[in-house]
């Protein structure tokens, strides 16, 4: 527990330091937790990451996550980051033949949904703080919604939860708790919103509030199948206590491209 809370304090005021501070610090600071996260899901899958499949999943997970101009200044084309995806999505499944299926269909299945997993959610998680006046409180609050729910849903969950909310994923989380988590970030995203209208109306702020705590705690719920998938405990060992990055960043990384594609950001 002391280890837990050690590495709680000091990652946090860290990454919190990274956020305020924003630019292209908290861009390559994201970057390399997202290079972490994707190490971390090829050791899931029993690739090595120095192999042919594991860099070509870097690769392709490092094409969605750099910011637009980025890349427009690093490889300077007509082709957009979507259509160059495309590109080697349809490459990886040439390999399948020309390797004869010793690169199979599965494995390419792998690296496209990885790379989209990871890389999109933490693009948006840049392209957020980067948004002029109101990125900083943006993140901010995301993240004060993501935090008060996971607390809301463990206090909740501990005194009154009775309905198992998904046993075979997550056995310990409640339908009670799950509740409980969404209610907690309504009334602290108030608060928030009070202090700081970010959102052109409450109604929108509400919205934005409920969305994030719904899909922050279907993220969680991602993350545990892919481990119960994989048959592992944690998703890495970086952070002594709490796992590893996708263990701490599941919620953000899938609420992020959702605020986005819901245009709600």
């Amino acid at each position: 527990m002391k280890q837990r809370i050690v590495t709680g304090i000091i990652g946090g005021a860290v990454f919190l330091t990274m956020v305020l501070l924003g630019g292209w610090m908290f861009a390559l600071f994201i970057s390399v937790l997202a290079s972490v996260a994707m190490v971390e899901l090829l050791k899931m899958k029993r690739i090595a990451p120095f192999s042919i499949m594991g860099i070509v999943s870097l690769l392709s997970m490092w094409l969605l996550l750099v910011p637009a101009s980025w890349f427009e200044q690093l490889v300077p084309s007509h082709f957009t980051k979507v259509e160059i995806f495309i590109f080697v999505i349809l490459v990886l499944l040439m390999f399948t033949v020309i390797t004869k299926n010793t690169f199979t269909f599965d494995q390419v299945g792998f690296v496209v949904l990885s790379s989209v997993y990871v890389g999109f959610g933490f693009h948006f998680l840049i392209m957020t703080r980067d948004i002029p006046e109101y990125g900083l409180y943006l993140v901010f609050f995301v993240l004060l919604l993501i935090w008060t729910t996971d607390s809301g849903a463990y206090f909740v969950g501990r005194k009154w939860g009775r309905n198992k909310l998904w046993p075979d994923i997550s056995p310990k989380k409640t339908i009670e708790g799950s509740v409980g988590g969404i209610v907690a970030a309504v009334i602290v995203g108030s608060i928030f919103y009070y202090f700081f209208p970010i959102f052109p109306s409450y109604i929108t702020a509400i919205i934005v509030m409920i969305v994030a705590s719904v899909f922050g705690q279907l993220g969680d719920l991602v993350e545990s199948a892919l481990k119960r998938h994989y048959s592992v405990k944690d998703s890495g060992n970086v952070l002594p206590g709490h796992g590893g990055i996708l263990d701490r960043f599941d919620s953000l990384i899938y609420v992020m491209p959702i605020l986005h594609l819901l245009q709600l950001i």
